[in-house]
């Protein structure tokens, strides 16, 4: 019996180190699934989109979509769900977070910052016009902070309050250092302005970029195609 593809659906970006990063997951999870066909396809920016990415394969094959995207917004519930709505044996797994192996990296590269004991932890998240996305968001910080010890306020690059800016001048009003967490999943515009926006406070690697995939995010994207293919 021929296993379900994996159809890896990335948000998409104009950023080239962005691409290479979300490629490299990709490939790096390819590569962990030899016998399992793998596509990557993007919801938004980039070629090919979902049905380009669809149209690639099989008509009869069983498709496990998974969307590389942090919270389940607007992208999930609704342009993924009407994009493959004709599609027979395909399911649409959860997104990749609220996770405790996302929880990992975040810590792991907040850690190069060698941020203080006392250091007020911002997690700079891209926001979304739907409040899920971004209780999912709050939830990953509830987790991280869980996971360092000490307080994280969750700030917001777009769509929400309150903004990465603001939160950085509220955590450093007491006279703290702070430090920046990076909840995007790659270089790219959010990233940049997240940067911007921290005025100085150092800012932590985004999950994905030139050094590669951490194997806790291949182990997540594995995972969830798994249990995806048992479901269908």
């Amino acid at each position: 019996m021929t296993a379900p593809a994996l159809l890896a659906i990335s948000h998409g970006t104009a950023n080239p180190a962005g691409q290479a990063a979300i490629r490299a997951l990709t490939d790096a999870v390819a590569a962990r699934l030899p016998d399992v066909t793998v596509r990557l396809g993007h919801v938004d920016v980039q070629q090919p989109d979902v049905a380009a990415s669809l149209a690639t394969l099989p008509a009869e094959q069983p498709v496990v979509l998974v969307p590389l995207l942090l919270s389940a917004g607007y992208h999930v519930h609704v342009d993924l769900a009407e994009e493959t709505a004709d599609r027979d044996r395909l399911v649409i797994t959860p997104a990749l977070g609220p996770d405790e192996r996302l929880v990992e990296v975040l810590a792991t590269h907040l850690a190069e910052l060698s941020p203080t004991p006392d250091a007020a932890i911002v997690l700079a998240v891209a926001g979304s016009s739907d409040d899920r996305a971004n209780e999912d968001c709050r939830t990953t910080g509830r987790l991280l902070a869980a996971r360092l010890g000490r307080p994280v306020t969750v700030g917001f690059l777009a769509a929400a309050e309150p903004r990465v800016g603001d939160a950085v001048v509220a955590a450093g009003a007491s006279g703290h250092p702070v430090a920046v967490a990076n909840y995007l999943m790659a270089p790219g515009y959010f990233h940049d302005l997240a940067v911007r926006l921290a005025d100085g406070a150092p800012v932590a690697r985004p999950l994905l970029d030139a050094a590669g995939p951490a194997d806790a995010l291949v182990d997540l994207v594995v995972d969830r195609y798994r249990r995806g293919a048992a479901s269908l």
